[in-house]
């Protein structure tokens, strides 16, 4: 029991040691006032906040601190406090210290409403108004008095935006407080993923004054939305809410990605375990502070004031804010000292022209005075290199931390000029980097290793799969529809490859199939299905072809068959036994007759009058005689000289074989382009009529491209009816040729093949695909489409969902 005595008084002995010097620095005496030239500063702050509370005792350890250590100034900082919670408390402590206190410089508006008219006060009477909260209004042209120590909140849009898409997050969906703060860091937001391409599709306000419920129900509608990143951005007692209602919810496991700002990060203090504990694989950025001796000396002093204190405040901690509201204090006792002492009577001149005679205020001749020093004061603080930027803090870098249990860790940072890099370097040339492959492991939500996707199939919901009811060729899509129930059955080769692809996508799909000309109309089209997408159908699977003008209103997928657009025509006579004549004509056949026979008896003319003296010739004379009605044939095949004497007869003969010679060329080529090249070419006649698909883009396709004339077009839905009309010709009712694309015509001929041929050029195009509603991949981007209806049919019944 006396160890226990003993014990308790030396840690009495050692608090009350440690705060004596805080003790006496705030509490000056009278008689250590005539000493110094004093500056009075307003102090306006909701004690009972987290934040209030903890500048609160920022404010007091600053001055504690920077006079124990710069004892010789000349000037003190004479702080007159006003408590006051809600907007009117606020402006009314404002006026009275204005008014009363005659200060000039006023520290903490808190929100941005009650900082504007604090600004615009101070604007009129040259105080400056220093905020150091993030929901503090920024600083506006007009208004040199309005200064915020705080970074401007571009910065930390950009690296959210950084992050994002460094992770290749191609949408995210944005959580926002329904406050002025809340809109107004929703509009950085916007134009920095904008510049980054990265799209918000759903954006929620949610109200402080939400109940669980309510924010429940916000979260059932986000499940049904395949949009799986989702960044947090508001204050720390409705962040504590949403990541406990956020994990009843199953919005805490594998596959989902979440960020928060550094509007909540910098309070995960003051959270209890149970939000902590919930909040497990969140990813979060705030501004980062460098550890140094005398930010430990500071954490230690805070703790041991925390309990001597005993702050009305529900803060536990101190982060980033107070910091720099302890930088802003040894700032501004810094531009004091600068300017020197002042005689009291020097520091406000009257004047009835800035319109504030009515209200016993005064303006401020030290006022500017200190605006200026202050803004131009740089020294190395606990948060890190003080120094002021039209009006604000410059940007710092950004820790990049992962939440994992009840602790976090940093995997890494954002520096507005190296971008994302796991550590952070000063030396070398700085590179910008928007990788995030150089981060630390991130553990995820649902304690997962894999990075998120961003995005994925809702479980609730089918895909709806549209599918054309044709009456030919059914061999790529075959649509059964069951007359009692009216659901709809779909077979063929387009289905087949559909049904193909889905094991392979990395997630589970449900899907139904819904039909289209049901009631067989025949002037339906394609085209025409295709513009009931997004309506009736998420896609379409079939024999779609991809066409440049349908790419205006749908997206789609690779092709997965031959490409190309035909012609088709019946093929005149098919091949005899006597085709070996048609290579010459009949008259040409006649001239090579009579000539053989002309020159036979010119040949007997002319042998008959040589006589055979030569006794070893071969043949006799008689023989000789009677070969020369032979030789233009047999010199083809005997071309021996012994066939005739007479020199003429010689000369003959190699003037025949020179023509013997041309006119066999002639007939091998022409007999070759028989059996191999069709020489009959198709041309239209002058009452041609041409056939196509019925419900294809080939119609427009022939009056677009080939320049057809429309009343020239006949449609056809099946192989036979093409048959039937190509059977009885243009001049029976029927057509003289067939455009269609080389799948189709691959069957028609097929089945008919004998009895037609292909002619003339292939007319290029993309071949078959599956269709949906502009989308990036084939699939999983159709609920974006959902998404942006129900944010419509939302924005239009509330305006809190944009």
């Amino acid at each position: 029991m006396p160890i226990t005595k003993f014990c308790f008084i030396i840690l009495f002995l050692w608090f009350i040691n440690g705060n004596y010097s805080f003790a006496a620095a705030i509490n000056v005496k009278d008689n250590e006032n005539s000493q110094y030239s004093l500056v009075h500063i307003g102090v306006v702050l909701d004690l009972d906040s987290p934040m209030g509370s903890m500048a609160d005792l920022c404010i007091n350890m600053a001055l504690s601190d920077f006079y124990l250590e710069h004892p010789n100034y000349r000037t003190r900082l004479h702080l007159r406090r006003k408590d006051a919670e809600g907007l009117l408390n606020t402006n009314i402590a404002a006026l009275e210290l204005l008014k009363r206190g005659e200060v000039q410089g006023i520290l903490g508006p808190q929100g941005p409403t009650e900082d504007k008219f604090v600004a615009e006060l101070g604007g009129k009477v040259h105080v400056p108004v220093i905020s150091f909260t993030a929901s503090s209004a920024l600083p506006s042209a007009q208004n040199r008095y309005s200064v915020r120590t705080i970074p401007n909140d571009t910065y930390q849009a950009q690296a959210l935006a950084a992050i994002c898409k460094g992770y290749e997050w191609p949408e995210v969906v944005i959580l926002y407080e329904d406050t002025d703060y809340g809109y107004q860091f929703l509009s950085h937001l916007i134009k920095a993923f904008q510049e980054v391409e990265i799209g918000i599709t759903y954006m929620s306000s949610i109200s402080i004054s939400s109940d669980d419920n309510q924010i429940l129900k916000e979260f059932n509608k986000l499940k049904e939305k395949q949009t799986r990143v989702f960044l947090v951005h508001m204050n720390v007692s409705l962040g504590h809410r949403l990541f406990v209602l956020a994990k009843k919810a199953g919005m805490m496991t594998e596959g989902y990605a979440w960020i928060i700002t550094e509007y909540l990060s910098n309070f995960l203090n003051s959270m209890d375990f149970v939000a902590r504990a919930s909040m497990e694989g969140v990813l979060g950025i705030r501004p980062y502070v460098s550890r140094s001796e005398k930010l430990d000396r500071f954490q230690e002093r805070w703790r041991r004031n925390m309990v001597t204190k005993k702050s009305t405040g529900s803060i536990r901690d101190f982060n980033v804010y107070g910091l720099w509201v302890y930088d802003t204090v040894c700032s501004l006792a810094i531009a004091a000292e600068k300017i020197g002492p002042v005689n009291s009577s020097l520091l406000n001149v009257n004047t009835s022209k800035n319109g504030t005679d009515d209200t016993n205020m005064k303006i401020s001749a030290f006022g500017p005075k200190l605006l200026s020093e202050f803004s131009n004061t740089k020294f190395r603080g606990l948060s890190g290199d003080f120094q002021l930027i039209n009006g604000q803090l410059k940007p710092p870098a950004f820790e990049i931390f992962n939440v994992i249990g009840t602790g976090e860790k940093t995997v890494g940072f954002w520096t507005l000029d190296r971008g994302i890099s796991r550590e952070l370097s000063s030396t070398g040339e700085p590179t910008y980097s928007a990788s995030t492959k150089n981060l630390k492991n991130v553990l995820w939500p649902g304690d997962s290793v894999t990075r998120p996707k961003g995005w994925a199939i809702p479980a609730t919901g089918k895909l709806r799969v549209g599918v054309p009811v044709k009456n030919g060729f059914r061999e790529f899509v075959n649509v059964t529809i069951d007359s009692a129930t009216n659901f709809t059955n779909a077979t063929g080769f387009s289905i087949d490859i559909f049904l193909a692809t889905l094991p392979w996508l990395p997630f589970p799909i449900n899907y139904e199939f819904y039909h289209y000309n049901d009631s067989n109309d025949i002037n339906w089209s394609y085209d025409g299905m295709l513009h009931r997408i997004p309506q009736m159908f998420d896609m379409v699977v079939g024999d779609t072809t991809i066409w440049a003008p349908r790419a205006n209103y749908v997206d789609f997928s690779l092709p997965y068959s031959e490409s190309g657009v035909i012609l088709v025509v019946k093929n005149k006579k098919p091949f005899d036994m006597w085709i070996f004549i048609k290579p010459l004509r009949w008259d040409l056949w006649l001239a090579i007759t009579l000539a053989c026979v002309l020159m036979g008896i010119v040949l007997r003319l002319l042998e008959h009058r040589v006589q055979n003296t030569n006794e070893e010739s071969i043949r006799p004379r008689r023989e000789r005689l009677r070969m020369i009605y032979w030789s233009p044939i047999a010199v083809l095949a005997f071309p021996e000289r012994s066939m005739v004497a007479n020199s003429w007869s010689i000369f003959v003969l190699v003037f025949w074989l020179f023509m013997a010679f041309i006119l066999m060329q002639s007939y091998t080529a022409n007999l070759s382009a028989i059996l191999t090249v069709d020489q009959l070419k198709f041309a239209f006649s002058e009452d041609y009529y041409v056939g196509y698909q019925e419900g294809s883009f080939m119609k427009e396709f022939l009056k677009e491209q080939l320049h057809i004339h429309e009343s020239r077009l006949k449609s056809y839905s099946s192989v036979e009816d093409y048959h039937k009309a190509m059977s009885r010709g243009s001049k029976r009712g029927g057509i003289d040729a067939i455009f269609d694309e080389i799948p189709y015509m691959k069957i028609f001929l097929k089945k008919y093949d004998s009895q037609y041929k292909m002619v003339g050029p292939t007319y290029r195009t993309d071949g078959f695909g599956f269709v949906s509603f502009l989308v990036l991949y084939l699939i999983h981007n159709h609920f974006l489409r959902v998404q942006v209806q129900e944010n419509r049919t939302q924005n239009a019944n509330s305006g809190k969902v944009l």
